[in-house]
């Protein structure tokens, strides 16, 4: 009996479509934003405990590496909802073909780009 399954499973050396990227990056942003969203629970509580807490927040918030932080998060944010966004639309029947998954994973793709870059403008 001749076996036509796939020989190689690793998923680092095959060559993904565009659609399969974008959904694990919605996975990956969901995964940052639940692990950012302690960060930023615990930055609010820090801030609300005292004057010296507001201050050690307000501080640290100044800094490049809690900018790119902050950038980094709100990078996910905007992907994330651009592309359940997207998920929303495809659950109504638009862009159910691969075409439509194609554009769509590329309006995302793009989309997320240009507002990322704003934000940089934005933060900095």
């Amino acid at each position: 009996m001749k076996d036509n399954r796939p020989v190689n499973l690793d998923i680092g050396t095959m060559r993904l479509p565009i659609t399969a990227w974008a959904s694990i990056t919605h996975r990956a942003t969901g995964v940052i934003l639940f692990v950012g969203m302690g960060i930023l629970l615990w930055l609010l509580d820090t801030s609300l405990a005292g004057p010296e807490g507001f201050a050690f927040v307000q501080e640290s918030l100044g800094g490049f590496v809690a900018k790119f932080v902050i950038w980094g998060l709100v990078t996910a944010l905007i992907y994330h909802s651009l592309a359940g966004v997207k998920h929303l639309i495809m659950d109504f029947g638009v862009g159910e073909t691969m075409e439509g998954g194609i554009l769509g994973a590329r309006i995302v793709i793009a989309l997320s780009v240009v507002l990322s870059l704003l934000t940089v403008i934005w933060i900095w």
